[in-house]
């Protein structure tokens, strides 16, 4: 397959790339000119997209820190909104068979016990400025489907880590801050909420996912990507201490806590596996050794 991937710089971009590239596809560049392409810029998203002649899109290009969204929510909304109605325009313009839109678990905010894990039925109720973003997104996505026949596929990808993923997300910042103690001498390090529980897989594990999907999953349709186990970020960094043989105490900073904290997101990824088979297969205290480990060679 001929496949283009908006963000393809980024962390999962550049593990997608690596995966499609093993798996025999053809990486075609999103550029004009010879430059890269932001989304926002609709003419240059067309005559990219056109240039390229991709059969499936992988859309990833993304702002994607939750906790900056509350500081630039306006900005957020522009890329994340208007950069996937762009992109999706263009597809639709150029004949692109299949959109894969990467989603995320935020947009379904606060959910009631009862609902955990969450399926892909659960009402989305997004708490923030980040999670709304995705919603509109997505919604995008489906109107493109509904009312251009565009095969759109949309992806609800719950957290995800690896190497190569920048410090100002919670797993290498805790990694990164461990091996800055154990250099320092420093008795403790700093955390946020230590109770926000969440879905962690490998990124590796995911974009198989995505790749699985552009190929199997029905066009339309919305799929939850995700491992159904919870950690809390006590159990997280408590994990990354344990790996690391660091005798350090956990302090929480009220700078690290975000205004608004969804409680718990878990989800099930039943209508995953029976749509492409796929399941995890990189156990996460693996993947949280792996993290660390890039924290102490500066990668």
């Amino acid at each position: 397959m001929r496949a283009l991937v908006t963000g393809a710089p980024g962390f999962v971009g550049r593990h997608l790339v690596a995966h499609l590239e093993a798996a025999g596809d053809t990486i075609v560049p999103f550029e004009r000119a010879g430059t890269g392409v932001d989304v926002v810029e609709a003419e240059a998203v067309g005559e990219a997209v056109a240039a390229a002649r991709p059969d499936v899109v992988y859309h990833l290009a993304a702002s994607t820190h939750i906790g900056e969204s509350w500081d630039a929510p306006a900005a957020v909304f522009r890329v994340n909104a208007e950069g996937t109605l762009n992109v999706l325009q263009a597809c639709s313009r150029a004949g692109v068979d299949r959109v894969l839109v990467v989603g995320s678990a935020d947009e379904y905010g606060a959910v009631s016990p009862d609902d955990l894990p969450i399926t892909e039925e659960v009402p989305l109720r997004p708490r923030t400025p980040y999670g709304a973003s995705k919603v509109a997104a997505e919604y995008l996505a489906l109107q493109a489907h509904l009312g251009d026949g565009l095969g759109t596929i949309r992806v609800r990808a719950f957290n995800h880590t690896g190497p190569g993923q920048a410090a100002t997300y919670l797993v290498p910042g805790l990694a990164g801050r461990i091996v800055t103690a154990e250099r320092d001498g420093a008795r403790s390090i700093a955390v946020g909420s230590l109770d926000a529980v969440r879905d962690f897989s490998d990124v590796r594990d995911v974009v198989r996912a995505y790749r699985l999907l552009a190929e199997h999953g029905t066009a339309g349709d919305v799929y939850n990507v995700s491992s159904g186990r919870g950690w809390s970020v006590r159990e997280v960094a408590d994990a990354l201490l344990a790996a690391s043989g660091a005798d350090l105490e956990l302090r929480v900073d009220p700078a690290l806590v975000r205004p608004v904290e969804v409680p718990v997101l878990v989800g099930d990824a039943a209508k995953l596996r029976a749509a492409t088979g796929w399941t995890p297969v990189r156990p996460f205290e693996d993947t949280l050794a792996e993290v660390l480990a890039a924290a102490r060679a500066g990668t």
